[in-house]
């Protein structure tokens, strides 16, 4: 993205350098410590940005240093088999197994396309597998200090609530305000702060007062009480889900070499029945799902149809 002037953007204060400061200030003298934050390696970096989608960080934190135990380095996530890397991410409980595959893949793109060196730049990294614009940027600011303004949910909410032009627009434009506020070449800390602030002040419960909100001064929800936010999409149930039961197949198929579908149907819910509703029919969809994103092999015959893990 080109930069973009602070002067450019009504939604700014007429001088941002103090809000800027102040932000920075508060984030530097405390802030919640997770390993990730202590490095600048990309593999290390798209590793957590990758686990981190839609799960709870405090669960991330043992299972990001358990990937990292067993597989230290890029080269030798590329080198691992696809099934394995698919079977730890079910078996800590990370969700959506494809991540895992895609996360494999791009780690072999990085040894195969780029010789083992990770891409610099949001549009390169945006190349890999599975990486989309968020990531990419992250991934570029955290470890290259080279992103744009990262602009996920509780950044759009922060944007929201502070500058009264945003709050009251029909439809904000939140990256360019985000980028013009963000000091050039400083998206490192800049982009780890401002999701901090979300994060830890400016929740869908807001804790000014508590958690020292370094904008209380200029905050437009502050100022006027208004602390309205756009919505946040409501995350499915889990319990019971098609998400859940794929879940309960993978760590199945990573025990067995192989199992048939009434093999298969008791380990993963307990009121399975062949010709039941959640019965035979209802188990091969969701294997069909996971052979479509690849993380499973089914094979027919006349008699039975067994399903294993990818290779």
């Amino acid at each position: 993205m080109a930069d973009v002037d602070a002067d450019d953007s009504p939604a700014l204060p007429a001088d941002p350098d103090p809000v800027r400061e102040a932000l920075i200030e508060w984030y530097e003298t405390d802030h919640r410590e997770f390993p990730w934050r202590r490095t600048e390696d990309p593999y290390e970096i798209l590793v957590s940005e990758v686990m981190s989608q839609q799960t709870q960080l405090g669960r991330v934190v043992p299972a990001w240093e358990d990937f990292l135990d067993r597989w230290p380095a890029v080269t030798d996530l590329a080198a691992a088999d696809r099934g394995d890397v698919v079977a730890f991410w079910s078996d800590h409980s990370l969700g959506y197994n494809n991540r895992a595959k895609y996360l494999h893949e791009a780690a072999t793109q990085v040894e195969t396309e780029y010789d083992g060196e990770f891409p610099r730049t949001p549009d390169e990294l945006s190349e890999l597998m599975g990486v989309g614009p968020y990531t990419a940027n992250a991934v570029a600011s955290f470890a290259f200090n080279a992103g744009d303004a990262v602009v996920d949910t509780n950044v759009k909410r922060v944007l929201h609530r502070a500058f009264a032009e945003i709050h009251n627009a029909d439809d904000p434009d939140y990256e360019t305000v985000a980028n013009a506020l963000m000091p050039a070449g400083e998206s490192r800390i800049w982009n780890n702060a401002i999701m901090e602030l979300g994060g830890v002040a400016c929740g869908k419960k807001p804790r000014c007062d508590e958690a020292g909100c370094p904008w209380r001064e200029w905050c437009h929800a502050y100022q006027t009480g208004d602390f309205t936010a756009p919505d946040v999409p409501t995350q499915p149930s889990f319990e019971g889900s098609r998400r859940q039961f794929r879940g309960r197949i993978v760590r199945a198929l990573s025990n067995h070499d192989e199992l048939t579908l009434d093999e298969l149907g008791p380990k993963i819910r307990v009121d399975y029945s062949p010709d039941g509703e959640n019965g035979r029919e209802w188990l091969e969809g969701l294997l069909t799902d996971l052979a479509d994103d690849g993380l499973l092999d089914v094979e027919e015959s006349d008699d039975r149809t067994v399903a294993k893990l990818s290779e």
